[in-house]
């Protein structure tokens, strides 16, 4: 499911996307507290993202859509994440909006 989100002062509509870094991820959990729809804990202690079919998705720069109803979630969660893992861009031109690397 591909999710458009309207950007403030921005007339047209946007795809985003989520993923995580598991490199600087701490494990806390914030972002599975935060949606649980979107983050899960694995095995490993790490967080990961999941499909809209609930699948983990474990491959390295895995990213899946934000739905529009969890929209704030994802975006606190990646404020919130102690280990500054959580990346929130545009698929049309993989600009970080939420996260460590926006501007």
């Amino acid at each position: 499911m591909t999710v458009r989100q309207d950007a403030p002062g921005d007339s047209g509509t946007q795809d985003l996307e989520v993923w995580i870094d598991q490199d600087l991820c701490t494990g806390d959990g914030i972002c599975v507290q935060y949606a649980p729809e979107v983050f899960e804990l694995d095995i490993d202690g790490l967080a990961y993202v999941k499909s809209g079919e609930d699948e983990l998705l474990q491959d390295k720069g895995a990213t899946t859509p934000v739905p529009l109803p969890l929209l704030q979630d994802v975006v606190d969660s990646a404020k919130e994440c102690p280990g500054d893992c959580i990346h929130v861009r545009r698929v049309s031109d993989s600009v970080e909006v939420f996260g460590p690397d926006a501007a």
